[in-house]
């Protein structure tokens, strides 16, 4: 109880409707999630790509041998975001200004990339930017996929507290699985179709439950 008040972590409940329907929609999401990434099945071919995209067999190949590692990165993601979740909610409680801790996170989240990126990429040209798709990739990302995220997640684990906004990060994956079929052809197949609405019920019964 102490901890629960200590970082604003919300009572389970777990012998109640409300808190077993809340373990449901995490394991449906978590489950969906999962679903998404490690299971293809038959291919659905429901439109056709806005972008038409001429390398898409080595693009597929590219996929495909990294599917394993982008799933263990994708699941120690998951488990780090949700720590910092917890960490955030115990700063605000000695350090109340949350767009400043966010601005900090962002700044430091910025000078490990960088740091990483020049042991990785020694060549002078990959560093280069044009006025093309790479500088709005660089913009969105650091403006609202970065910026922009951590300033919302900030104000609401201040506001809803650390267990409320996790629950919206498998949506990520149904938009890209998405925007990628509808843009550059990739491919919806039935594993992504179920793993979406497993997603989507899941967070549907959790934030009903915690209505």
């Amino acid at each position: 109880c102490g901890m629960h008040e200590h970082i604003r972590m919300e009572a389970l409940q777990i012998w109640s409707i409300a808190g077993l329907l809340k373990i449901v929609g995490v394991l449906l999401s978590v489950g969906g999630t999962m679903l998404l990434s490690l299971y293809k099945g038959k291919t659905l071919h429901l439109w056709d790509p806005i972008i038409v995209n001429h390398h898409k067999e080595r693009h597929v190949a590219e996929v495909a041998g990294n599917h394993l590692r982008g799933t263990i990165f994708l699941v120690g993601s998951s488990f780090t975001f949700a720590c910092w979740y917890l960490i955030q909610s115990k700063v605000l409680k000695v350090y109340p200004y949350k767009y400043w801790s966010s601005m900090t996170t962002c700044l430091v989240g910025g000078l490990q990339t960088s740091l990483v990126g020049i042991l990785l990429r020694r060549d002078k040209n990959t560093w280069k930017l044009g006025w093309d798709l790479n500088l709005v990739t660089i913009i969105y990302s650091g403006a609202l996929a970065t910026a922009g995220r951590y300033s919302l997640n900030s104000w609401v684990v201040a506001k809803r507290g650390p267990t409320y906004p996790p629950m919206f990060n498998p949506l990520s994956l149904v938009f890209t699985t998405l925007l990628d079929s509808i843009f550059i052809g990739d491919e919806i197949t039935v594993g992504s179709l179920l793993g979406t609405t497993m997603v989507i019920v899941g967070i549907y019964i959790f934030l009903w439950a915690k209505s």
